[in-house]
């Protein structure tokens, strides 16, 4: 099992490093939640998270160049899984280009088809060395 979810987890992170956005949002159920250290509120659908990635292209031409995952850990709790990891992720705004190291939890559950879907993401900056 622990091999299907990190499976599952690396082709999510791979969609968003390489921007393949239909790919990435598409690795989430569509009631799945989010909570970012970026932004204040907590995000309750998919739906939700694709209006704001949508806003922060319009208004800053966001856009992610590369991520890197490491340190990666799978938790299986039956049908569910809890994956961690650290992210270093290079992106691009107006402002210029920015190395972001981050923490993430995301929380996957097994469909009846069998395929994994993240249900819940969690993002923090890193701990300072």
């Amino acid at each position: 099992m622990n091999d299907e979810v990190l499976k599952a987890a690396d082709a999510l992170v791979s969609a968003f490093g390489e921007g393949r956005l239909d790919d990435y949002f598409a690795a989430f159920a569509p009631d799945a939640t989010f909570v970012f250290h970026t932004t204040p509120e907590r995000l309750t659908s998919t739906a939700d998270y694709r209006a704001l990635w949508d806003r922060w292209v319009a208004e800053d031409d966001f856009r992610v160049l590369a991520c890197t995952s490491t340190g990666q850990l799978v938790q299986s709790l039956g049908d569910t899984a809890v994956f961690s990891h650290q992210v270093e992720t290079t992106v691009s705004t107006t402002a210029g280009q920015e190395t972001l190291h981050e923490r993430e939890t995301i929380v996957f559950q097994r469909q009846d088809s069998g395929r994994w879907l993240a249900v819940h993401e969690h993002l923090s900056a890193a701990a300072e060395a």
